[in-house]
């Protein structure tokens, strides 16, 4: 199969400027005279778009030279403020760091070139489409400041792909424990007035178990981002992997790209944790009974693969008085998550309004007793 190598810059068919990717029509679009031009995509012998997985081990153990860059001339800077390092076009001057705001950009010099990415989700949503939505998130916040909700602070909105990674594991299980079943027991006891009783106490049957579980895990994603806070990409998620079509420098053409900063090592371990976890979850709820302890649980993991993908975010980050707030829209399905100040002259409002129902249904209460 012929590999296909994006040009250093995707020019007009009609004026030869610069072209750009356009989320809402899909294609390489001029910002000048507006020709559309679709994107050329790499293509399998039959002819279908290929979404290459590869081994994690093997990778671990000698990452290969041809599997670096980025298929096209980028520039990259690295901001002292928040540490993202962003990758864009030659063409386009990074005056601001598109994270955070701040101005202490620096050039950066890759030690190595990057691992590069193999496929990617194309921005979908469109900025015309962030913008709207943007207008009802802020509206729907109703502890926000009403200054927040009237400011024009879409107007910094800005569309960036950011890392990540995706981990593939067949995971076997062997896992034993102690069973708990219930049981009820009569006792007597004596009340407060002396009067003797009974009552049903609830004893525990304890007893050993065993079993197996065998799960695939597909496409647990790490993200390996440093700009955008991990608790919003978390809320964001998730980032529909089987929508992912094979890398293509002209998506990305006018738009900036953030450098992984967690390696495939560190993203590695933090998927195995993860994935650990959900395995200790998932024996767990097979243990028979109302109830276990002493869950002993031993895994083994096949088929270990992985790629590097990029996701396309929209990222608005503004200062209310001296603090920092961060939006974050999923490019691809919408989905908003986000910090906003708080207004306490609403929330003192909201404490007071609670008081006074509170104290009304207690006087009821009373006038009626």
């Amino acid at each position: 199969m012929p590999e296909a190598i994006a040009q250093q810059k995707f020019s007009c068919p009609a004026c030869g400027a610069a072209a750009e990717w356009n989320p809402a029509k899909q294609s390489l679009v001029c910002p000048f005279c507006g020709t559309t031009s679709p994107a050329q995509l790499e293509l399998s012998a039959t002819g279908e778009q290929v979404i290459k997985e590869h081994d994690l081990v093997a990778a671990i153990r000698n990452l290969p030279e041809d599997k670096r860059g980025w298929q096209a001339k980028k520039t990259s800077v690295k901001c002292q403020s928040c540490q993202a390092i962003s990758v864009f076009d030659p063409e386009r001057v990074g005056q601001r760091c598109d994270f955070c705001g701040s101005a202490a950009l620096v050039p950066y010099e890759e030690i190595k070139e990057a691992f590069s990415p193999e496929s990617l989700l194309p921005k979908r949503i469109s900025e015309t489409q962030i913008r709207e939505a943007m207008r009802r998130w802020y509206g729907s916040r109703w502890f926000a400041p009403n200054k927040l909700k009237h400011a024009a602070l879409t107007d910094t909105v800005k569309g960036l792909y950011i890392p990540y990674w995706t981990f593939d594991a067949q995971v076997h299980a062997d896992w034993t424990a102690e069973s708990g079943y219930y049981y009820y027991e009569t006792e007597s006891y004596t009340d407060a007035q002396g009067k003797r009783q009974t009552r049903q106490v609830r004893k525990i049957r304890w007893q050993w178990s065993s079993g197996a579980l065998d799960h695939f895990f597909d496409d647990e994603l790490v993200p390996a981002s440093r700009g955008v806070r991990p608790d919003l990409l978390r809320k964001v998620e998730p980032f529909p992997t089987k929508e992912l079509t094979p890398y293509n420098a002209g998506y990305l053409s006018g738009w900036v790209v953030e450098r992984y900063q967690i390696d495939l090592v560190s993203a590695a371990k933090h998927a195995r944790e993860v994935m650990e976890r959900k395995v200790y979850s998932m024996c767990a709820s097979q243990v028979p009974g109302d109830t276990h302890r002493n869950l002993n649980v031993r895994t083994q993991y096949t088929r270990q693969t992985f790629k590097h993908i990029l996701v396309p975010v929209w990222l608005l980050t503004y200062n209310y008085g001296p603090r920092a707030f961060q939006v974050v829209i999923n490019g691809f399905t919408g989905t908003i998550a986000g910090q906003y100040p708080k207004s306490w002259v609403k929330i003192l409002l909201l404490v007071l309004f609670v008081v006074v129902v509170a104290a009304a249904g207690v006087a009821l209460i009373a006038a009626n007793r």
